[in-house]
């Protein structure tokens, strides 16, 4: 295997829930092209991350890598926290 393939993926996201254990709701949002109509769309994504340490706040700016799966749901872990909430 080549080392770009070990390399954990990463995406940037915002918290949208706290609510859990050990855990977080994070939204990852990204523009697509239509194919038709050549209009750009936003998408979004709703994962679940492992927050360890129950650091985070709704509203943060977070990165986040993908892991071996934690559990059911839960296949990403926290990387960082970029921004707190305002």
């Amino acid at each position: 295997m080549s080392e770009a393939e070990k390399a954990p993926r990463t995406l940037r996201g915002r918290v949208v829930s706290k609510k859990m254990d050990k855990s977080i709701a994070v939204t990852v949002a990204r523009m697509v092209k239509h194919p038709v109509y050549d209009k750009y769309l936003r998408k979004s994504t709703k994962l679940l991350a492992h927050d360890e340490n129950n650091e985070c706040n709704e509203g943060d700016i977070v990165i986040i890598e993908s892991s071996r799966p934690i559990s059911k749901h839960k296949a990403w872990r926290l990387q960082k926290i970029v921004s707190r909430a305002q």
